[in-house]
């Protein structure tokens, strides 16, 4: 049985090569080849089979595969790949769940040439394969650099919380996820050393008070001329020393967040507001002083992290301004300014760090999420923009398809710029007004694939 995307894209669709020879059987060389999967095109939908090629999902379809007398009418599938009648098959070809294969698989299938066409038989299969189109929209960007992002926790709001001193946790005050405020209880550990230093710190308090009840009795004795003013001199001293001593232990008493209290325990706290991002201390842990047992991070604040290629540094400085769009929070933008730029360059990617503060009141930017950025270092700029949807990757190479003709497509290698909601700067390959196709651009990103289901294209004069 021929794979799934090869029936539909070359013998049902119909799509012939510009140099194949017209004799030769539309499978071609690559009938033994993979479907071709990217992201979500190589995905189950709800029927239960692969949403780019299911009939209900793309009701004109249907017409092509009974067309070619693959059609289970009972169950409204395709005989070759019915859920129902094929259950085994997971809705797909025998040949992908084999997971054999006598070609590449898509992602290590080398990507088509810039200008390689792809040419429909009739105009009537290009009508039934659906491809849509739209067109390229100029606008006026604001000129700058595109960057790459990933945000981090601002580093002077995040705390790292290890024991005060060596012990026993016994109770556990939060979790993960917890919201503490400065000095609220995160956990309580017994420690002999605090029992120790406690003990000690009641010693220092009686001698301070026998001390200066020594002192007042050897004032009184001078005032009597029955003591020296050496006397009272080395009762003054002894009183000195004593409170010296009771201020030391207590001082240490109180940074390790034991200041008062009998016994060993101490209570260890939240030194910042913020959020438990980290824990690791557990009731019965032995914890020492070198590990970290709670991390805090106040949120409300985020530093955006820039990768500035060394090209591009020259026209970078610190106080720049910079707009930054991040995935997952689509149609929000982020402003912000260049506060740090870094004296070194990475060795590996050669690109520079720049440091922008962001404001995250409603906690929507999260730690190693990225993004793009755009510093802005001049006047404004006119850019071809395109819908999100047109845009197909093979390997490392960004694609779009242009329509030459209504049965005549060409593949465009381009260069993406800055992000605008659901739209995406073109800076190369891609003319003002020309028709990109949107829905199918899969299909023909397919078919132009060498060594891919249904190859049939070639390299432009």
């Amino acid at each position: 049985m021929r794979p799934l995307l090869l029936v539909v894209l070359s013998i049902l669709l119909g799509i012939a090569g510009c140099d194949r020879d017209p004799k030769e059987s539309p499978a071609g060389p690559a009938s033994s080849a993979q479907p071709a999967k990217t992201d979500g095109e190589g995905k189950l939908c709800e029927h239960g089979v692969l949403e780019v090629v299911c009939p209900k999902c793309h009701p004109k379809l249907a017409a092509v595969f009974q067309a070619k007398g693959d059609w289970c009418a009972e169950h409204g599938f395709p005989e070759s790949f019915c859920p129902v009648c094929h259950p085994e098959r997971g809705g797909r070809p025998a040949a992908d769940v084999s997971g054999k294969s006598g070609g590449k698989s898509a992602p290590e299938a080398e990507a088509p040439a810039d200008g390689t066409k792809v040419r429909f038989k009739t105009k009537e299969t290009a009508r039934l394969a659906g491809i849509q189109t739209v067109k390229a929209e100029e606008r006026k960007n604001a000129g700058g650099i595109l960057v790459t992002a990933r945000l981090a926790y601002d580093a002077t709001r995040l705390a790292h919380i290890n024991a005060r001193a060596p012990g026993v946790v016994r109770t556990m005050k939060v979790d993960i996820g917890a919201q503490v405020k400065k000095k609220d209880p995160l956990a309580v550990i017994e420690s002999a050393e605090v029992g120790a230093d406690r003990s000690k710190l009641q010693a220092a308090r009686a001698r301070v008070s026998i001390a200066q009840k020594n002192l007042e009795r050897v004032t009184a004795l001078q005032k009597s001329r029955f003591s020296s003013e050496k006397d009272v001199l080395a009762a003054e001293q002894e009183l000195e020393t004593a409170r010296a001593e009771q201020t030391a232990l207590a001082t240490a008493l109180s940074i390790i967040g034991a200041g008062s209290g009998a016994g060993g325990s101490y209570t260890l706290g939240s030194p910042i507001d913020g959020v438990v991002t980290q824990r690791s201390a557990t009731v019965g842990k032995l914890v020492g002083l070198e590990e970290m047992l709670f991390e805090v991070v106040d949120t409300s604040a985020m530093w955006a992290e820039l990768d500035v290629p060394e090209a591009e540094l020259s026209a970078v400085a610190v106080g720049q301004s910079v707009t930054l769009d991040v995935d997952g929070l689509a149609g929000r933008t982020f402003s912000g300014k260049i506060t740090y730029l870094s004296p070194q360059i990475d060795l590996a990617t050669r690109t520079v760090r720049a440091r922008v503060p962001l404001e995250n009141a409603d906690g929507a930017l999260r730690g190693n999420m990225f993004g793009r950025a755009r510093v802005d270092v001049g006047a404004a700029r006119a850019s071809v923009m395109v819908p999100d949807a047109a845009m197909q990757r093979a390997k490392d190479v960004h694609l779009v398809f242009v329509r030459l003709a209504d049965d005549e497509y060409e593949a465009r290698r381009v260069e993406l710029g800055v992000r605008e909601g659901n739209l995406v700067e073109i800076r190369k390959g891609v003319r003002p007004s020309e028709d990109v196709v949107t829905t199918g651009s899969f299909l023909l990103k397919t078919e132009t694939l060498k060594e891919s289901i249904g190859a049939g294209c070639c390299d432009a004069d």
